[in-house]
């Protein structure tokens, strides 16, 4: 009985005959001849700066196999997704040509994970030539290079989507190759480098000091050795000029949704069936989305759509068929739940061919096009799945990105559906793949105007439904309507353990930036404090940071207030790259053009008509590419009921009169806990707090431990707790209450 089977997870690679097919571009042959410059240095650590569909992962590995796998080096490349490793194997598999490795009758290479086709790091043969690894696999594991390392004294050590290097899992890597390997050359590939903040700018400057300008190797904190921008490769017409469009179905999902639901969706960028289906078979979204496309066909195009199942790919194909739009579709090897009929390879490659030839003018697909497929007069992607996935929507907006010189098009529409009721989620945003420093924008205001427009629908969403009449506002009308309105967000990106990248905004207030300021400045004390030094912190120290941060940091009665998932995501950032994540003002706004207030009262004040009031909102919500009222209210709706509420408000100014038939009982503040008088009143509690402290406070302005005396400079580290706990009929109040550093408190609540 054989006992084996076939694995595409390593193999060994033999030269192909002839030449590379696939034409080089003048930026490519530029960013290979400084790499032929910087090689000529025994060891190295640069970057290779290329933009979205500017071909990093091809650049280098045809360099690669020219001056690392030809001389018989070993090279390491390491990645933190699954796609992106078996994007790497099949390039070097697929340009593998005698050409470029004439020294050698062939290579191995083994492909390592924690998915059940990958290899795992024990696999690993002392023989392998080019080992492929997901940065998880190897961070847990990096001894299992030993044995493979041994007796090399050179090694090309390669960081896709470099920008993430500064990772604690990938700087011990680096490190641990650097100290088995005398001469390390480590190529960093990524198309933003310096997107993120000051602090991780400088980290990256440490990781990468090697570069090469005019032709010269040179050492400095950027470290790039090859660089161009999304500008110039739309200016050159290798990439399309990207128009990114999106429109709101106006359907309602997601009210159901439990919390392992929202964690699968945003770890795995898995929907729950029941979601997929309500979504799949809900005929006004799928007509809305038909129509939209028929509505501008001249201007879409050949267009390629991303639907969320087998199904649904089905079902939008015949909607489009019937609207006279010739359409197809390709699924993987799967029984058409229709037909009955199963789609072959061939049948797939038929529709393919039918497309390139344009007999058809929309091709529906399930995630199989998102690489690897040659389709140049491709002009718009459709987006009707949403994703958490910053790589897969990278790679399905790329499939319109080929410019004229390259055989395509010159403008890219990039058309995304929005879906209502489903904000909780960090859902990927396409404008995010451009926002980087590749010079997309031209000045700093340009920068401003793009960093407002980076916000996640869902921020929006947020901001809006807290506006909106379904939601209890009174303690909002309190403060004017400006400050209602955000001052900036901080946006981040951190990966999950399984290697899912979460793009992440946190909207900041007037009420909470303080706050925000403070407890930033306090992280490293906190991890300290913690003692968790873990790049992935449990789910449950999380929520005790979190805490922390709440009672230390967001005291007070805050109008609007913060939201623990955003502390959750920050600590999760912070634990992963050990400084603060970037804030962003929204300076560039004139907020009095949001101001509903103002609007209201202007209306009022002109006695305006029914027909001219409506008349003049109608103009204030059209007004403008740019314009801000649909930027923050999102939809239509919420701006409408915020408004016609002032107006009510201006006009019937005096409340209406409540019941007076039900006297309620009343509780002692002093009987409840901290918490629960944050509730009620979080101003009472800020002052309980702040009493506590400065009775714990020193000469020196020093925090002391009422039960260790141990001396502290921060509060970040130190907690109130009751004297005689309330089951034995405590009180909160000042004098039964005291200061203990976590360390006392945690034993105190054991005992």
């Amino acid at each position: 009985m054989n006992t084996y089977i076939e694995t595409k997870s390593n193999g060994i690679v033999s030269p192909k005959s002839g030449s590379n097919h696939r034409y080089l571009y003048e930026h490519q042959k530029k960013a290979m001849a400084n790499l032929d410059i910087i090689n000529k240095t025994n060891s190295y650590s640069t970057l290779v700066v290329l933009p979205t569909g500017g071909g990093k992962t091809y650049t280098a590995a045809v360099w690669l196999l020219r001056n690392a796998i030809d001389r018989k080096k070993k090279i390491l490349w390491i990645a933190h997704r699954q796609t992106l490793l078996d994007q790497a194997a099949e390039t070097f598999q697929n340009y593998a040509y005698s050409e470029l490795i004439p020294g050698i009758y062939s290579f191995r290479y083994r492909v390592i994970s924690g998915a059940s086709e990958h290899d795992k790091m024990v696999d690993i043969d002392k023989k392998d030539d080019l080992l492929i690894v997901s940065k998880d696999s190897i961070g847990r594991n990096p001894k299992a290079l030993d044995k493979w390392l041994k007796g090399e004294d050179e090694i090309f050590f390669v960081v896709d989507e470099a920008h993430h290097s500064i990772a604690k899992t990938y700087r011990k890597v680096i490190s641990y190759v650097k100290d088995k390997v005398a001469n390390v050359k480590l190529i960093g590939l990524t198309a933003t480098p310096f997107r993120t903040a000051e602090s991780e700018r400088g980290l990256l400057g440490k990781i990468f000091t090697d570069g090469v300008e005019n032709g010269e190797i040179v050492q400095n904190e950027k470290g790039i050795t090859y660089q161009i921008s999304l500008k110039e490769l739309i200016n050159r017409q290798i990439l399309s000029q990207p128009i990114i469009e999106s429109y709101n179905t106006g359907e309602e999902y997601g009210s159901y949704l439990g919390a392992k639901d929202l964690e699968r969706i945003q770890r795995l960028d898995l929907l729950p069936d029941d979601l997929a289906d309500e979504m799949v078979n809900n005929a006004v979204r799928n007509k809305f989305i038909v129509e939209t496309y028929v509505n501008n066909k001249e201007r879409y195009g050949q267009t390629i759509l991303f639907a969320l199942n087998v199904n649904h790919a089905i079902a939008l194909s015949a909607l489009f068929n019937h609207y006279g739009i010739k359409a197809g579709y390709v699924v993987s090897s799967v029984r058409d739940a229709i037909t009955g009929v199963s789609r072959s390879r061939e049948d797939n490659a038929r529709v393919y061919e039918a497309y390139k030839n344009e007999e058809i003018q929309v091709l529906v697909n399930v995630n199989i096009l998102t690489e690897g497929v040659d389709l140049p007069k491709t002009q718009t992607v459709f987006l009707t799945r949403p994703t958490v996935s910053k790589i897969l929507m990278t790679q399905m907006i790329g499939r319109a990105l080929r410019g004229e010189k390259a055989g395509g098009t010159k403008k890219a529409y990039i058309v995304s559906f929005i879906d209502n009721g489903l904000d909780k989620i960090a859902w990927s945003n396409p404008e995010t793949i451009f926002e980087d420093n590749n010079g997309f924008a031209d000045t700093k205001t340009d920068y401003e105007k793009r960093d407002i427009r980076l916000i996640a629908i869902s921020k929006i969403e947020e901001f809006a439904k807290m506006l909106n009449d379904s939601a209890d506002t009174k303690d909002l009308e309190k403060v004017p309507f400006t400050k209602r309105i955000p001052i900036g967000m901080y946006a981040f990106t951190y990966l999950e353990e399984d290697g899912m990248d979460i793009s992440y905004q946190v909207m900041v207030y007037d009420s909470t930036a303080k706050a925000y300021e403070n407890m930033m400045q306090s992280l490293p004390e906190l991890f300290a404090s913690f003692g968790d030094t873990n790049e992935y912190i449990p789910q449950d120290e999380l929520i005790q940071m979190a805490h922390q941060c709440r009672d230390t940091f967001f005291l007070g009665e805050m109008i609007p207030p913060y939201d623990e998932r955003d502390i959750i995501n920050i600590l999760k950032y912070y634990a992963q790259y050990e400084t603060a994540p970037t804030f962003y003002t929204f300076d560039v706004l004139d907020k009095s053009k949001i101001d509903v207030c103002k609007i209201a009262k202007y209306i009022v004040d002109n006695k305006m008509d029914p027909d001219t009031q409506s008349a003049y909102v109608r103009q204030l919500w059209d007004d403008g590419d740019e314009n801000i009222l649909r930027l923050f209210f999102g939809r239509q709706k919420y701006f409408l009921d915020q408004l016609y509420r002032e107006i009510i408000r201006l006009i019937f100014p005096f409340p209406p009169e409540e019941n007076g038939n039900v006297t309620v009982g009343k509780k002692k503040l002093e009987d409840m806990t901290l918490i629960e008088i944050r509730k009620i009143n979080p101003e009472y509690e800020k002052e309980l707090r702040d009493a506590v402290f400065a009775k714990a406070t020193d000469e020196d302005g020093m925090f002391t431990c009422a039960l260790c005396g141990k001396k502290f400079s921060n509060r970040i580290m130190l907690q109130v707790d009751h004297i005689k706990p309330m089951n034995k009929g405590g009180k909160t109040i000042l004098d039964n209450l005291q200061i203990l550093c976590r360390v006392c408190n945690g034993e105190k609540s054991d005992k």
